[in-house]
């Protein structure tokens, strides 16, 4: 992303609005820019002439299950039946942590939430879960992300891992090092927009 506007706003375009639902990646925890990748994935979109109405919904902590419970009614009071309506979801790195989530528990989450978006006759994107903490938990997210790519793959919904890419970061790894031990600054967030970028989100909104 290099940053250039392409000269095109929301008036010149079928409306699009898109809701993102996660934790606290989605919300950009340790963003020093106050960006995290949501608002690079938006700022990109414009660039290349798709504008959007974005609501990032991600909130710090939160396992599959709690944004599960509330996605529904979240969604609800936003969504318009005039425009181009969708989702991306994006979570599970905590369903590996203190309170952890069986795996089939967690891939049953985001089947259940991709059949209940298809039903409201929402679009959906999925975008897989970070990399957080040791290495341990490292394998548990990145088992995680394969099996959420084959619930999307079975309802034909574009996925993006994500998990191999950022553990090879050095961008990634040395801000959350630097940080909390998890969240990442600046760079790390750019990084992982550039991972939706290249698997589609574009393309997808079109």
């Amino acid at each position: 992303m290099d940053g250039t506007f392409a000269r095109v706003t929301l008036a010149d375009a079928p409306d699009r609005l898109v809701l993102f639902f996660g934790d606290s990646f989605v919300a950009g925890v340790g963003d020093p820019a106050g960006l995290g990748w949501v608002g690079r994935v938006v700022a990109a979109s414009y660039a290349q002439g798709v504008p959007l109405t974005a609501y990032g919904l991600g909130i710090r902590g939160q396992r599959s299950d709690q944004i599960k419970a509330r996605w529904r009614a979240e969604a609800r009071s936003r969504v318009d039946d005039s425009c181009d309506c969708r989702v991306v979801l994006s979570f599970g790195a905590n369903d590996s942590g203190a309170a952890m989530i069986a795996p089939e528990r967690s891939v049953q989450t985001l089947a259940t939430m991709l059949d209940e978006a298809s039903a409201l006759g929402l679009r959906a994107f999925v975008v897989g879960p970070a990399p957080v903490g040791a290495a341990q938990r490292h394998e548990r997210v990145a088992a995680l992300s394969n099996a959420f790519e084959a619930a999307a793959a079975a309802r034909d919904v574009p996925f993006v891992g994500v998990i191999a890419a950022l553990r090879a970061s050095r961008r990634w790894t040395d801000e959350a090092a630097a940080g909390d031990g998890t969240h990442p600054a600046a760079g790390g967030y750019e990084d992982l927009a550039e991972l939706v970028l290249a698997g589609g989100f574009v393309d997808w909104l079109r």
